[in-house]
């Protein structure tokens, strides 16, 4: 799965907004369609208080945090699938991503155009999805007529992949046919690993961005609820926020001046950060730290990595040649205060290359090339 995050959602509801508040970096926003041809991608740092307290602890000269990609694609319309608006060329843009973080206008205001004349989250979703849907029906149907050749195939081993194939893609068929996506299909993980090679669009996982006036920010509203439904019925993650709010905090300079204006709005941090993490957890990305005097540090790793494998990350040569990972979790610091004392008290431990990284883990790897 690729390591980003696509904002998709309808035109004029607050997508590139967004992605500018979140990378600090202005993308093209206007009050009409298709303001935005070509993706926008930014970097962003990954919020985590864990690295800041470790830095006090252990005081490097540089604080590094992790980071993560995010990318800005146009707006899409009804018919996008069959070409409507710039389609083709946006779904591919989404194709390319990890996850999607879909973007629904949860405000009104007449001054902002909504292309479908109204607001309603319900339909918004909807009209998205099943572009998506009709997307991912013309990939299965290219397929299924290439395994109707393979199915008969001398080759046996190509030829029972093709049923088993086929036979997935049938049942999937139908679904797309009625708007459900690939998510949402029933299919059992055997199932979604037979047809992985398709990288449908409806099979990445989805959360959902309500974005909302100021003033609906703590309790929602009425477009929120009908948001927070669908994605519960979905078993997504829904996260609400600002744009216009979140432009104001991104382009104040210091973290102070932010902190203080959070303060004064009667908010405890800001609504981007919690999207942020929400779409790294998403990813299927944890972090792990390294500190010393010259830098503490966030590493990105998949879940599941193995210390060797997490080596790696730093360097290839650390991988190549791993010995141990000596290794103690960051809670363990923030109670005992001190990398002295956690190892009196025996939670400095020292890891082979079976041990499977944790979420929090602050590592110092052995290894000799």
């Amino acid at each position: 799965m690729a390591l980003n995050c696509g904002i998709v959602g309808l035109p004029n509801v607050g997508k590139s907004t967004i992605f500018s508040a979140l990378t600090s970096a202005p993308a093209e926003a206007a009050n009409y369609p298709f303001c935005t041809i070509d993706p926008n991608v930014g970097i962003v740092q990954v919020p985590d208080t864990r690295l800041d307290r470790i830095a006090q602890l252990i005081p490097p000269e540089k604080v590094i945090p992790a980071a993560v990609e995010f990318v800005d694609i146009a707006g899409l319309v009804a018919g996008a699938s069959s070409g409507e608006g710039l389609g083709n060329r946006f779904l591919a843009h989404i194709r390319e991503t990890g996850i999607i973080a879909h973007v629904v206008r949860c405000f009104d205001d007449e001054d902002v155009v909504h292309v479908a004349g109204s607001v309603d989250p319900a339909r918004d979703i909807e009209t998205i999805q099943v572009e998506l849907a009709l997307a991912d029906l013309e990939t299965v149907d290219k397929r299924m007529a290439r395994l109707e050749k393979e199915k008969k195939s001398n080759d046996r081993e190509l030829a029972r992949k093709a049923l088993a194939q086929d036979a997935v893609l049938s049942v999937l068929r139908a679904k797309l046919e009625e708007g459900t996506g690939t998510r949402n299909a029933g299919l059992t993980p055997e199932q979604l690993a037979v047809i992985s090679d398709l990288h449908l669009i409806t099979a990445k996982p989805q959360l959902y961005v309500c974005n909302v006036d100021e003033s609906d920010l703590t309790d929602g509203n009425e477009y929120v609820a009908q948001v927070r439904a669908i994605a519960e019925a979905e078993g997504a993650d829904s996260v609400v926020l600002c744009g216009s709010l979140e432009s104001e905090i991104a382009a104040l300079e210091t973290a102070e001046e932010r902190a203080e204006f959070l303060s004064e709005a009667g908010l405890e941090e800001s609504g981007l950060n919690r999207l942020i993490r929400t779409a790294y957890g998403q990813l299927g990305l944890r972090t792990f730290f390294t500190a010393g005097p010259k830098e503490v540090r966030a590493w990105t790793f998949r879940e599941g990595s193995t210390a060797p494998q997490a080596a790696g990350i730093i360097h290839s040569d650390f991988e190549r040649g791993f010995i141990r990972a000596e290794t103690y979790h960051c809670d363990d610091l923030f109670e005992y205060r001190s990398e002295a004392a956690l190892r009196q008290a025996g939670k400095l431990r020292s890891e082979g290359r079976e041990y499977v990284v944790r979420d929090g883990d602050v590592m110092h790897f052995r290894f000799n090339v």
